[in-house]
């Protein structure tokens, strides 16, 4: 199931560059905007149910292909540029085992725990 998976994330990475191949921009603004989703890690400045919610919103992919329609739909290449990115990216990072985040913590997430220490599964 995992292997399936990352196929699924890594056709959506391949969807949002032949995407960007049609933008009206150089290729290095894709690399140059490759990190701007993870700015949303700030909101764990609040707190960690805050930044669940920031980091997930900003990673959500129905979010990054509602920009990218509204984009589209509106003809503004710009926003456009902003879905794209935002698919590539979450696809990306999903594609490498970064999921959405829970509340407990920023290494746990819904693909399962992410860097760290390792949860201990033996009862003390």
């Amino acid at each position: 199931m995992k292997l399936l998976l990352q196929l699924e994330e890594l056709a959506e990475v391949l969807l949002a560059l032949l995407v960007f191949a049609h933008l009206p921009y150089a290729w290095w603004v894709l690399p140059a905007t490759f990190l701007l989703p993870d700015l949303s890690m700030i909101g764990y400045l609040a707190g960690p149910r805050v930044g669940a919610v920031c980091y997930n919103i900003a990673h959500h992919k129905a979010l990054a292909i509602a920009v990218g329609i509204g984009g589209w739909w509106l003809g503004q290449p710009v926003l456009l540029l902003a879905g794209t990115v935002l698919l590539f990216h979450s696809a990306f990072d999903r594609l490498l085992g970064y999921g959405l985040k829970y509340a407990t913590g920023f290494h746990n997430t819904h693909l399962g725990r992410v860097g760290g220490k390792p949860v201990s599964t033996a009862n003390n």
